[in-house]
């Protein structure tokens, strides 16, 4: 352990519970009011492009605000800006809910995405304020169920919502998941901050914590292998409708299935790995997962010249990148939170970042790159494993102790 909340068996189950539902904050901020957004477009009369803004929005948003975050829960303490930052999120829910025109909608989103944000940033220091490398990559890859369920779960009961009470009580049970969220932290989080931690913090200023933890070269390339491990799943999700529904012309019924096995891609993989966990290092797993990294780019990168046009090499690729993607994220995001313990709030703050700004690339290159076949989706998805897995192999150079 590395701070000095130590949690026993009880103690620990209520902190996964919390976690996870802090974990859920994103995610179900995405994907419930997603069926309502022709409704929401219709009653605004305004363009479904306008709609579509909303998601965009809500995105850069939690870009942005996690750079302000990290370096605040190391100066202040993780539970009053996490408070704060669920009040944030909690009104801006509550605005969006009585939103009376698109633009407001649109500001309301960017506020809700800057409030929800402190979630994700605050979740990965507390567990590594909590437990110790080996530890956090476990904690990490059980938190990824709640990653993986809520793209499958949140549309199909946003749908009922929206059908039932349309798409305003989507926000206002939103804003209440958000003030129930942060009683509960302020019932049942203790501060996990060390006093480490808080000395360095206060006597540094934000970009100088980020220029130190960037200049740790087992940093950087933790930095970039988690991020471009997440691009490559930024572009499957960008390119899954254009390519599932478009090209192979799936019905949103086979589509729903496909993206649903995908993310059980994603939450096998990480349970794999949490398995493996209990008997093998963390940096000795990521490594290996590198290499399997390195040659499914391979494979990916065939399949782009030869089997881009068949349906069940399509399907095969994604299921395989979001399994992978599941296995490497727990072990790059514990080892970087693991190389300066007293800045984990700015370390988890510029993972946060660069995976939404990796991610983001690969989405719009896949886009843009689309010729009316799956090709450009494959080839980008190769080349983020292939720099996700080159940048694993340089950590055995780069971090002590690597095997």
């Amino acid at each position: 352990m590395t701070s000095a909340f130590a949690p026993g068996l009880a103690s620990r189950q209520k902190l996964t519970a919390l976690l996870a539902g802090l974990m859920a904050v994103a995610p179900l901020s995405i994907d419930l009011y997603l069926p309502g957004l022709d409704h929401m477009a219709a009653e605004f009369d305004a363009s479904a492009e306008a709609a579509q803004a909303t998601v965009a929005i809500y995105l850069a948003g939690l870009a942005f605000g996690q750079f302000a975050y990290g370096p605040a829960s190391d100066r202040l303490g993780r539970r009053p800006v996490l408070i704060l930052g669920l009040a944030v999120y909690t009104a801006a829910s509550l605005a969006c809910a009585l939103a009376p025109a698109i633009g407001v909608m649109i500001g309301a989103r960017f506020a809700q995405a800057l409030g929800g944000c402190a979630c994700m940033v605050i979740i990965r220091a507390v567990i590594r304020d909590c437990f110790d490398h080996q530890e956090a990559a476990r904690f990490f890859s059980l938190l990824a169920l709640v990653a993986g369920a809520a793209p499958v779960l949140g549309p199909l009961f946003g749908g009922f919502l929206v059908a039932a009470s349309g798409w305003r009580i989507v926000f206002f049970l939103l804003s209440a998941f958000g003030a129930g969220l942060a009683l509960a932290v302020f019932l049942m989080l203790p501060e996990t901050r060390s006093e480490a931690t808080r000395s360095r913090a206060r006597s540094e200023n934000p970009f100088k914590a980020y220029a130190a933890l960037l200049k740790i070269p087992g940093f950087r390339s933790y930095l970039v292998a988690t991020g471009m491990n997440l691009a490559a799943m930024f572009a499957y999700i960008a390119a899954s409708s254009p390519v599932l529904s478009g090209l192979f012309a799936l019905t949103p019924i086979e589509f729903g299935f496909a993206f649903a096995a995908n993310a059980a891609g994603l939450v096998a993989g990480s349970q794999i790995n949490r398995i493996l966990l209990k008997h093998r290092r963390a940096d000795w797993l990521l490594k290996k997962m590198g290499l399997a990294g390195a040659v499914l780019a391979g494979v990916l990168c065939m399949a782009s010249l030869f089997g881009a046009h068949a349906l069940w090499v399509v399907l095969a690729c994604f299921f395989a990148t979001t399994t992978l993607v599941g296995m490497i994220q727990g072990n790059v995001t514990a080892g970087a939170l693991s190389v300066d313990p007293e800045r984990a709030g700015s370390a988890s703050a510029l993972l946060g970042g660069a995976s939404f700004f990796c991610g983001t690339a690969a989405a719009f290159a896949s886009g843009a790159l689309f010729d009316n076949t799956a090709r450009p989706a494959l080839l980008v998805m190769t080349a983020c494993l292939a720099i996700s897995a080159g940048a694993v192999f340089l950590l055995k150079n780069n971090r002590p102790g690597v095997v």
